[in-house]
C-alpha cells in the first residue's frame, strides 16, 4: 500500500500540475484570440486591398476609354484637316494648270506678233 505521505505529495504535485496547465491554456486561450484578432485585422485589410485595385481598374478603364474618344476624334479632325488640305491642293494645282494654258496662250500670242514683225520688218528691207 501506498504511504499518506506519499498521497498528499503526489496530490500536491498533481495540483501543481493542474496550475501549470491551467496557466498555460489560459496564454493558448489568449493566443488563439489574438491570432483570431490578427486574422480578422489580415481579412480586412484584403478586403481592402482587393476594393482598391478593383476602383484602380475601373478608374483606369474609364481613363483608358477617354484616352479612345479623344483619339478617335483627333484622328476625324486629322483626317478632315488633310481632306481640306488634299482640297486646297487640288485647287491651287487647277490654277497652276489654268495659269498654264494661259501663259502658253500668250506665248503663242507673242511667237505670232514676233512671226508678223519679222515678216514686216523682211518686206520693208526688200523693198
Amino acid at each position: 500500500m501506498t504511504h499518506p505521505d506519499n498521497i498528499e505529495t503526489r496530490v500536491s504535485a498533481l495540483e501543481t500540475q493542474v496550475r501549470d496547465l491551467t496557466e498555460r491554456m489560459r496564454h493558448c486561450e489568449q493566443d488563439a484570440a489574438a491570432a483570431r484578432v490578427l486574422a480578422g485585422g489580415a481579412d480586412r485589410d484584403v478586403a481592402e486591398v482587393r476594393r482598391e485595385i478593383r476602383e484602380f481598374r475601373e478608374q483606369n478603364t474609364r481613363v483608358l476609354n477617354a484616352m479612345r474618344e479623344d483619339l478617335t476624334d483627333i484622328r476625324q479632325q486629322m483626317n478632315n484637316g488633310f481632306a481640306k488640305i488634299d482640297q486646297q491642293f487640288a485647287d491651287i494645282d487647277r490654277g497652276f494648270i489654268e495659269i498654264r494654258g494661259r501663259l502658253d496662250a500668250t506665248a503663242a500670242g507673242q511667237q505670232h506678233i514676233v512671226g508678223m514683225l519679222t515678216q514686216l520688218i523682211s518686206q520693208q528691207n526688200c523693198e
